[in-house]
């Protein structure tokens, strides 16, 4: 499997994980405030435009895309890199954490959609909601289920920067929606974090929140807090503040960094 990666900027190795169907050119935005700091990395996920499979009917799940992440590390640097995931991305972030906990420094996870966390029976909710967004898609199509998708996550579009414009669908947007919703989505409704290893390194886990809206990924990551005894850590915007807040979320991620690499609670060997 061939990854389509990039890299951008000078400093220490700062691996963004996307939300959604996010590929490698979809935070440019958040990396263009941050590569005075940081060597940004991105990619495309497995299934996602440059990042092609071969199978489409070939299982995936959370881990598949884990150890991806993981042989791209390996083959870029001997050094554990500095890591910030959004949505499916903090997910896939926090299973290569527990998978693989040499090659991540510290771990900022942001809203990770971790629904088996939720007390009943807002649990069963969340799943079915989750499942009825996948079942939407099958019977009537993109339109009606990102509808579902963007209430779920407490989406708003007009919650951005001045500067900051809604661009044009890509060309390959509905190819990767497709993938996103085929096979991404239920492996994050089936997806179960390996809570006792986190635990394990949690002081190298940062559990962060949109600071501008209650959402389900929200909640999620409060009880992901609880569950390591970390404090949550707020970021401008919703659910997508890395989107459309890129200015002040990129100034708030090289905060938080910057005061967690200081206070040493990153030591990769703990």
């Amino acid at each position: 499997m061939k990854l389509h990666y990039k890299l951008r900027g000078n400093g220490p190795l700062l691996l963004i994980l996307q939300g959604g169907d996010g590929n490698a050119d979809a935070t440019d935005r958040l990396a263009d405030h941050l590569v005075d700091h940081y060597t940004v990395l991105t990619h495309d996920r497995r299934g996602l435009s440059r990042s092609p499979i071969d199978d489409p009917d070939a299982a995936i799940d959370l881990s598949t895309h884990s150890q991806d992440v993981s042989h791209l590390l390996a083959a870029l640097t001997d050094e554990p890199a500095l890591v910030f995931g959004s949505s499916i991305g903090a997910l896939i972030g926090l299973d290569l954490i527990s998978r693989h906990p040499e090659q991540v420094r510290l771990l900022i996870a942001h809203e990770p959609p971790a629904t088996h966390l939720l007390p009943e029976p807002e649990r069963d909710q969340a799943a079915a909601d989750q499942e009825e967004v996948e079942t939407l898609y099958r019977r009537h199509g993109l339109r009606e289920a990102m509808t579902k998708f963007m209430a779920i996550a407490a989406i708003r579009y007009d919650d951005r920067e001045d500067d900051v414009e809604i661009p044009p669908p890509a060309p390959d947007r509905i190819a990767n929606l497709d993938f996103f919703l085929t096979h991404d989505a239920p492996a994050v409704r089936r997806y179960r974090l390996d809570l006792p290893r986190l635990r394990a390194i949690a002081q190298r886990i940062v559990p962060a929140g949109g600071a501008d809206a209650e959402s389900l990924s929200r909640r999620c990551v409060h009880m992901l807090a609880a569950e390591l005894d970390q404090p949550l850590m707020d970021f401008p915007g919703g659910h997508t503040g890395f989107l459309l807040r890129p200015r002040g979320f990129a100034a708030r991620l090289h905060q938080v960094l910057t005061d967690s690499v200081t206070t040493g609670s990153n030591a990769a060997d703990d």
